[in-house]
């Protein structure tokens, strides 16, 4: 399958199993549970929206799917592995982007991006340097390729952090704002890219404020309030669960997690 310049001419894989499997995942603090119990399946190729408002819990999930916390109770699989037993094969199949993407000011596009494939163990020569340049015409970041990330925007970090993750084709993308900072353009872009990644079979949980964005580009969200998940679906099937037949996704979300909590701050 052809398709944008930077990603892998693949097909959607054969394997029929759940991408991500998530039971009873659990992150206590102290006496703070910040995630209490939640269970979550989602399928190969599908886009997840991981919703909810601050301190719901949302961050902490990612960071226990990618491994960067450890989970206090509960399991999470990751393309058929088990985080707990294999984290660095579980690993090896994802990419995540925090919301303030980690870069390495100091070195150019073109050398973090080559470093990140390093990391990974992408094999070098002539397909690996057409993949590195293929993924910086992507992101608009040819032109910038040779310039260290010190000088670049916000945006521009934020697009060399989400190409980063496509340095050694995961089946699984877990991104927190993947569209902060990023003007209408490129935020499409991202929009566009995931939708053709979903087609291919990758799969992304998305973590985001942006409701709209949510409704237009997600195929199911899960919302989280307080560390639970309190509603999971499709638009429609949330609608169902609150008999809201034409509610939009932020009425639906204000209805499941409480609403409008400030009332009267214009006397």
């Amino acid at each position: 399958m052809t398709g944008a310049p930077g990603l892998a001419p693949t097909d959607p894989p054969l394997d029929h199993s759940p991408a991500v499997e998530v039971q009873g995942l659990t992150k206590r603090y102290g006496a703070f549970t910040a995630v209490d119990g939640i269970d979550l399946t989602i399928a190969r190729g599908e886009i997840m929206g991981l919703l909810g408002p601050n301190g719901a819990g949302k961050t902490t999930t990612l960071r226990m799917l990618c491994g960067l916390l450890r989970p206090t109770a509960g399991t999470a699989r990751v393309a058929g592995i088990d985080l707990g037993r294999d984290p660095r094969g579980a690993k090896a199949k994802l990419g995540y982007l925090d919301e303030e993407p980690i870069v390495y000011p100091y070195l150019t596009g073109r050398e973090f991006l080559t470093f990140v494939c390093d990391l990974y163990g992408v094999p070098g020569g002539a397909e690996r340097r057409a993949h590195v340049q293929g993924l910086l015409e992507l992101f608009e970041l040819a032109d910038k390729q040779d310039e260290t990330i010190a000088g670049y925007s916000h945006g521009m970090r934020q697009k060399i952090g989400l190409a980063s993750l496509l340095a050694h084709s995961p089946e699984l993308l877990l991104l927190d704002e993947p569209t902060n900072g990023l003007d209408p353009r490129s935020a499409r872009r991202v929009k566009d890219l995931l939708q053709e990644l979903s087609r291919r079979g990758v799969t992304t949980v998305l973590s985001t404020h942006l409701l709209e964005i949510a409704q237009a580009l997600c195929d199911r969200v899960a919302i989280m309030d307080r560390g639970r998940i309190v509603a999971v679906g499709t638009l429609e099937e949330l609608r169902q669960g609150t008999q809201q037949a034409t509610a939009s996704l932020e009425d639906l979300f204000l209805a499941l997690t409480g609403g409008p909590e400030a009332p009267g701050l214009i006397p």
